[in-house]
């Protein structure tokens, strides 16, 4: 985790032992980590799928003017 992200996730058990009224449980702090690391870890594979598509569009791009080349296909030195 980022320093921002750690500073994030103590905002937020701070925010629940305020909402509680009192020190919060093991439990407690491990349900607040784990819906917090849940939702970071989805965050963080949208934007890998947005990249992915960003790149395979990027790839993808073909020359519609260019005609079929049988040299660029073909081996210079024939097939061995």
């Amino acid at each position: 985790m980022t320093e921002a992200e750690q500073r994030e996730l103590k905002t937020r058990l701070d925010r629940a032992r305020i909402a509680h009224g009192r020190p919060l449980t093991n439990s407690e702090i491990n349900h607040v980590k784990k819906t917090y690391i849940d939702q970071l870890i989805a965050e963080r594979e949208l934007a890998a799928k947005k990249a992915r598509q960003v790149k395979k569009q990027k790839t993808a791009k073909q020359d519609t003017s260019a005609t079929y080349s049988w040299s660029a296909n073909n081996h210079s030195r024939g097939k061995r």
